[in-house]
């Protein structure tokens, strides 16, 4: 599944594209004829391109946005009108055109039109904890969602929690955990705070990166090296499922504790 710092990077690169410019709606996928979207926003000027966690949303000047959530399937991507298809066609739900370029979104599981008072009141989106790459990440409220969780559950199961931190998912969370040399496998009540924050803090930097530059400046460490010998201390990376989906977490028994 894509991760926040996937979607800010396609923030990244549709911003200059669409914001401050009016756009077409060049075309929806069946699934939304009957919204309207090319009369509801043709014409009008995009006002910004948001990300939160794993959502992106683009804002119209008229009070509607676009909000994505690309889940496990879904892509963003910028070509120039008439360019290459980086999926086949048909799989494209949206192309937004603007001048002599086109933003395209494919196979998205979430994509839907609503209103900017909708966006403040929506039940899944209130429930988001703070934005892990936030310009001022809300140190105090990802501390207070820490702890009104299960003291119980283990730090790697918390991590992928949207609702206490949003946008880490399962690369950033072995990542995040090695960077800090935190097992993901302790319990909660064992962290302390300042571990916690300094887990975050030390990882946001490599996010930002891949956020602004793209993933490949930002190689991984130990996620998908099972078997492979620990960059930092030489023992074994191993890896096991955790937490109720079961997705495998990558760590060294070696130096993360």
């Amino acid at each position: 599944m894509p991760e926040g710092d996937t979607i800010l990077w396609a923030a990244t690169r549709i911003r200059p594209v669409l914001v401050g410019h009016p756009i077409e709606v060049a075309h929806t996928h069946v699934r939304f004829a009957k919204d309207r979207w090319p009369e509801r926003l043709g014409g009008h000027t995009v006002a910004a391109v948001e990300t939160h966690g794993k959502n992106l949303f683009i804002v119209f000047d008229n009070d509607l946005l676009l909000h994505s959530h690309l889940r496990m399937t879904g892509a963003w991507d910028v070509r120039p009108v008439g360019g290459r298809w980086r999926r086949a066609a048909r799989r494209a739900w949206l192309v937004l055109r603007a001048g002599e370029n086109e933003v395209v979104e494919y196979d998205g599981p979430v994509l839907e039109l609503m209103t900017a008072a909708r966006r403040r009141f929506d039940q899944r989106l209130a429930a988001l904890g703070p934005d892990v790459l936030a310009d001022h990440f809300d140190a105090p409220a990802f501390l207070r969602r820490l702890r009104s969780t299960d003291p119980q559950r283990t730090l790697g199961d918390a991590l992928l929690d949207q609702r206490i931190l949003a946008g880490i998912g399962n690369i950033w969370k072995a990542e995040s955990c090695w960077e800090a040399a935190l097992d993901p496998w302790r319990r909660l009540s064992t962290l302390t705070d300042e571990q916690a924050l300094a887990l975050v803090e030390g990882i946001r930097p490599r996010m930002l990166i891949s956020g602004t530059q793209g993933h490949r400046a930002v190689p991984s460490r130990i996620y998908g090296r099972a078997g492979r010998p620990c960059p930092r201390c030489g023992a074994l990376i191993r890896a096991r499922g955790q937490g109720d989906e079961n997705r495998t977490t990558y760590w060294c028994p070696g130096c993360q504790h």
